[in-house]
């Protein structure tokens, strides 16, 4: 417990402190929006630094070379854990957006950084509000941001993967831009498995090969989402 007790005053102090830090921020997206992103993309990097050496938690990383260096992409992975974000977003090389519930913009503050760090939140009760949603996330692919998604909708509280949600990846499509299947193994052992204790361990990241989009026909477009699952678990069975 004590481990868990120190975090949530880390992240009370960690989210007061970004309040004077986001506000410059907002000066800053007056002249630069690329900059602002950048300097958001390292304080929230900084920030689950410090989470994953306060819980003890390591990562092994594989495929960091299949992230391309030339654009935005669409990362798609299993999800298991809240870890799943904070490890993961240590490798993104550039502005990225994680695709949130919408029931985390009601959270003060958390709420207010995720905006300037380019999370977008999906409301899955609401299809035209979901729509919208994915047209924002297309937009951000096409001018750069990448965008990190859980394809299954939640998490998976059990040993087996949920299926995708047809529509997940749409945004990749629209954009043309490429998806990278990420397989994350153990990232549940440190938190979900032993609630409300945190326990220290690694977890595997792998970030598995860019699948193209731009020259799909309409249905490889189709099997788009299945494939993509498969992918994901190719990875997770490979590096058990």
């Amino acid at each position: 417990m004590i481990r868990l007790i120190i975090l949530a005053i880390f992240l009370v102090i960690y989210l007061i402190v970004s309040l004077p830090f986001m506000l410059v921020e907002l000066i800053i997206q007056q002249f630069n929006m690329n900059l602002r992103s950048v300097i958001c993309l390292k304080w929230v990097q900084f920030g689950f630094w410090i989470v994953m050496k306060i819980s003890g938690v390591k990562t092994e990383v594989k495929g960091l070379e299949n992230i391309p260096d030339d654009t935005s992409v669409l990362f798609a992975s299993n999800h298991k854990s809240y870890f799943d974000i904070v490890t993961t977003y240590q490798y993104m090389k550039r502005p990225t957006g994680y695709i949130a519930k919408a029931e985390m913009k009601k959270i003060p503050l958390l709420s207010w950084i995720m905006y300037f760090v380019n999370c977008l939140f999906l409301d899955r009760e609401n299809p035209r509000k979901g729509l919208k949603t994915i047209q924002k996330g297309t937009d951000y692919l096409q001018n750069g941001v990448s965008m990190f998604i859980c394809p299954e909708g939640t998490r998976s509280k059990t040993n087996e993967m949920l299926p995708f949600k047809e529509g997940s990846l749409k945004m990749a499509i629209k954009a043309k831009k490429p998806i990278v299947p990420v397989g994350i193994i153990n990232s549940a052992a440190i938190f979900e498995e032993h609630f409300p204790k945190i326990k220290p361990g690694t977890v595997k990241i792998i970030f598995g090969k860019p699948i193209e989009t731009k020259d799909l026909s309409r249905p490889e477009q189709r099997e788009l989402t299945s494939h993509v699952q498969e992918c994901v678990v190719k990875l997770l069975d490979e590096n058990k």
